[in-house]
């Protein structure tokens, strides 16, 4: 890929993060949106409050006008970013910096924000249950339950293991868990990284979080060192980018081994093995698993692709599997060079709004431009980016990346660093504001 115009990636940045990507064509009529008494267009249920299903919710409500009825079910009370969680890890932001309030999307936008799971889905009758706040019909319902772990890929890892064992690869708790334990690591100790195979949640969150920490090393623990083990044949995202930075800032500190799949732990003796009986260990262990989609849309039966994800119109992101139902972000089977990553989850929640607004007024949905950033943090200042924009095939039926539309770092820079920060007070801003 090419490198990027510093002015289009600000452009970029503008509209990354603003309504008018995805669904620009299907905004409402100037005006609409003020009209008294917009005529109901019926209820949209949104299981999920992350990247996509928070944004969702928004914009059925802003581009219908307050036509649509939504009601957002989310099991955790707080919103909070895995995006910039390496940042926490590293010390180089506060946690709190990364947890936000969902009051934003119930003033702004009258949308009924629902604490509690859902238990089950009935699509024949169109209803959604939950295990404290009752059933909710729907019109539509849109399920962005973002990914579960395939904890039994990895012999040994069971509940027992994983009380020390973390994987933070779900911003929250574990993200302090596994800080306490770089910040108590003796100076000398190894800190042990494992990735798995693609596709998982941020192709580049791995090697950002190995920089991060080696940041860290490096400032306040010169003497340890880092072991990523990837199940990859190589560095997936950005690959010379983070090779050139461990070369040149870390040499000293990370010692990458790619396609070194991890099959077992042993939880007692801090160890791992490979797929071909090799051994390593170390005094912090942060695996992170296979993953899919979340529990929820298998047990919905949404679940249709490699046993793993879920197969969606990518004009509607309607499932494949279930009528008016439709399914967001890391849960879908992604398009041709789409990544999970929280920016695309994003645009996943306009392109679904824009087209549930079109079909429940009686028109025809039409396609979306969707645009990807992706940032990574090397240290404490300097960042590097990959971007994308994707455009609806008719003959392929996916969204393909536009010719010369994407970019990538020419080097880590300050200025990648501001452009970073930036991005994430305007992306939650975007989601729950």
């Amino acid at each position: 890929m090419k490198a990027f115009n510093p002015d289009r990636r600000r452009l970029l940045q503008a509209v990354g993060a603003s309504a008018t990507l995805a669904g620009a064509a299907l905004l409402p009529a100037p005006g609409f949106a003020a009209a008294a008494r917009p005529r109901r267009l019926g209820r949209v249920v949104v299981v999920g409050a992350g990247f996509g299903g928070a944004t969702a919710a928004k914009y059925l409500r802003k581009w219908s006008g307050g036509a649509i009825e939504v009601v957002l079910i989310e099991r955790n009370r707080e919103f909070v970013s895995c995006p910039t969680s390496n940042e926490v890890l590293s010390g180089n932001r506060e946690y709190e910096s990364i947890v936000h309030s969902y009051d934003g999307l119930r003033k702004h936008w009258g949308i009924k924000v629902v604490h509690a799971s859902v238990t089950a889905i009935d699509a024949e009758r169109r209803r959604v249950r939950t295990d404290s706040a009752g059933e909710f019909a729907y019109d539509r319902l849109i399920v962005s339950p973002g990914i579960d772990f395939n904890f039994g890929a990895i012999a040994g890892y069971d509940d027992k293991a994983q009380e020390s064992i973390l994987h933070a690869w779900k911003a929250g708790p574990q993200t302090l868990a596994l800080r306490k334990q770089l910040v108590d690591l003796a100076d000398g100790g190894t800190y042990l990284l494992s990735i798995p195979k693609a596709p998982y949640r941020c192709p580049p969150g791995p090697y950002e979080r190995a920089s991060q920490i080696a940041h860290y090393f490096k400032t306040q623990k010169p003497r340890s060192k880092i072991i990523v083990l990837d199940a990859n044949d190589q560095i997936i995202s950005k690959g010379k980018l983070f090779s050139a930075v461990w070369q040149s800032d870390y040499k000293d500190i990370i010692e990458y081994r790619p396609g070194w799949n991890v099959t077992e732990v042993d939880a007692a003796n801090r160890t791992v093995t490979s797929e071909i009986g090799d051994r390593e260990r170390g005094d912090v262990l942060n695996l992170v698993p296979p993953q899919a989609a979340g529990r929820i849309a298998r047990d919905a039966g949404l679940v249709n692709a490699n046993d793993r994800w879920c197969a969606i119109d990518w004009i509607t992101l309607e499932s494949t599997a279930a009528s008016h139902i439709h399914v967001l972000g890391d849960a879908t089977l992604s398009a041709p060079l789409m990544p999970k990553s929280g920016h695309m989850a994003n645009q996943h929640g306009k392109a679904a709004a824009a087209a549930i607004v079109e079909i429940l007024s009686g028109r025809t949905p039409q396609p979306t431009l969707m645009a990807n950033t992706c940032y990574s943090l090397v240290d404490d200042r300097r960042a590097i980016h990959v971007d994308s924009v994707h455009r609806y095939d008719p003959e392929k039926k996916a969204p393909i990346v536009v010719a010369g539309s994407g970019g990538v770092s020419s080097a880590p820079s300050v200025e990648e660093g501001l452009f970073t920060r930036a991005w994430a007070r305007n992306i939650w801003s975007d989601v729950l504001n």
